[in-house]
């Protein structure tokens, strides 16, 4: 009864989180913003319903029940889920789960974003490994999270490169970027 409360709550998150990302879409749109990576974003899509179609199986077919260390993973989690808002909030109309580069923007470089450049794909890292670990889904956490570090070796690179070459990010993150 406790997971799929807790899987009810985190897919309605998730398709609030897509109707905030639509109103956003329509607004960077607007002021000219266009998408990069659009060619693996449907993978990226698949990627997250299959997790949750993995995780409902797994925990339905190994009937386990939660962690022995539920009460510290879930605490975890909900701090993650802090991390998340704090993330979309500090971004603001800039968040998104496309890439959307709009020309000539100043980059945000506020909230957590003062202190790493993607702490969005951090929270997302770690609620794959999180969620299942609650419910003792160790095959799901092992997999998709192998499948999350594949996925963000493509998306990441692709968003700075973007980034770089069409707003001040070389400028924000000078310090950070090694030295020729």
């Amino acid at each position: 009864m406790l997971f799929y409360f807790i899987l009810i709550l985190v897919i309605l998150q998730r398709l609030t989180e897509v109707f905030i990302a639509k109103r956003h879409e329509k607004w960077m749109l607007a002021k000219g913003a266009y998408e990069v990576g659009e060619s693996h974003y449907s993978y990226m899509v698949a990627m997250h319903v299959c997790f949750f179609l993995f995780l409902i199986i797994e925990v339905v077919t190994n009937n386990i029940g939660p962690s022995p260390l539920f009460p510290l993973f879930f605490l975890l989690f909900l701090l993650v889920q802090a991390l998340r808002i704090w993330c979309i909030r500090s971004l603001g109309p800039f968040w998104n789960t496309k890439i959307l580069i709009l020309p000539g923007a100043e980059v945000v470089r506020k909230g957590p974003y003062t202190f790493m450049r993607h702490p969005n794909y951090a929270v997302v890292s770690l609620e794959i490994l999180l969620l299942p670990i609650m419910f003792q889904a160790y095959f799901t956490a092992f997999c998709f999270t192998l499948l999350n570090i594949t996925m963000l070796s493509v998306r990441i690179p692709i968003e700075e490169k973007a980034l770089r070459d069409a707003t001040n990010y070389n400028h924000v993150f000078k310090k950070d970027l090694p030295q020729k």
